[in-house]
């Protein structure tokens, strides 16, 4: 897990914490945990009834230590394990009140975590014996970005860029404005030379510009198929190919076919179907 995400994770769940519990953390703004006696201790499982790939140890082990530092969770998956419908994916051991203030808090982590993950995973499975590669984009679901990423990354996929700030894309717009592809990429090159550069193109001859400027990967937008073949011969040992634009589970393995690099895919990331979680609590 890479350093950034270990210091954004305290910071991500203070903050899903106090939207449930009216902008404090601590287990006293629970107005029905509070019906619960104070020194009533639990202990708790939770189990998927989904099968996929399981992702947010990290989420829920700070859910609980923000609330109380005593809890103890117990676990029997990690990151990156397959689940099966009815599997104990970790138990809980502590106060009554902070086990049933932190659920849903972390069990949102996991769900859409694990669910990214699973997409991911499937996505995945229909790239087998190619050497394309999966990647996400930055359509995440907000204040999620290096969460998501994360659990793509568990289910087997490749991280794009984390954000506008760490390469370039180049799209249309910046094209025009700069005024042409060349001078977009001479510019990129003049102002941070360490960054990749990425160009997005809708056409053969853009893609020609592309390639002479000296683009490290080149977006192939909504490219027919015999486009995209006249792109790979043409770019072949002179930059990397992606091809992008409402690509469809059962496109992934004709794409690859093709020998593009890349699939870049908003789907994994926004349209996620959550990991179906329960908790099931018993009193000691």
């Amino acid at each position: 897990m890479a350093p950034e995400l270990l210091q954004r994770i305290p910071l991500d769940v203070k903050l899903a914490l106090e939207e449930d519990l009216g902008g404090s953390v601590g287990v006293e703004h629970d107005v029905t945990a509070m019906l619960i006696a104070a020194d009533t201790m639990a202990h708790a499982h939770v189990i998927t009834r989904d099968a996929g790939v399981f992702c947010g140890q990290a989420w829920v082990k700070e859910v609980f230590h923000q609330l109380d530092p005593n809890i103890e969770v117990t676990w029997h998956v990690s990151d990156g394990d397959k689940v099966q419908p009815n599997q104990s994916l970790f138990e809980l051991r502590g106060a009554a009140r902070a086990l049933l203030t932190g659920e849903r808090t972390a069990l949102n982590f996991v769900q859409t975590l694990s669910g990214t993950a699973t997409a991911t995973a499937a996505a995945v499975a229909h790239l087998a014996g190619s050497t394309t590669q999966l990647l996400d984009t930055r359509k995440t679901i907000p204040n999620m970005r290096l969460g998501q990423k994360y659990a793509v990354r568990c289910g087997g996929g490749t991280n794009h860029r984390i954000g506008l700030y760490d390469a370039y894309l180049i799209k249309e717009n910046h094209i025009t404005a700069c005024g042409g592809i060349a001078a977009a990429v001479a510019q990129a090159r003049k102002l941070q030379p360490s960054r990749w550069v990425e160009v997005e193109v809708e056409s053969l001859d853009e893609l020609k510009q592309a390639v002479a400027a000296g683009s490290d990967i080149i977006m192939l937008d909504n490219f027919s198929d015999e486009d995209i073949k006249a792109g790979v011969a043409f770019a072949k040992g002179k930059a990397k190919l992606e091809v992008s634009g409402n690509v469809t589970a059962d496109q992934l393995a004709h794409y690859a076919s093709m020998n593009v690099d890349f699939i870049s895919s908003g789907a994994l990331t926004k349209h996620v179907h959550a990991m179906d979680l329960s908790m099931r609590m018993r009193t000691l």
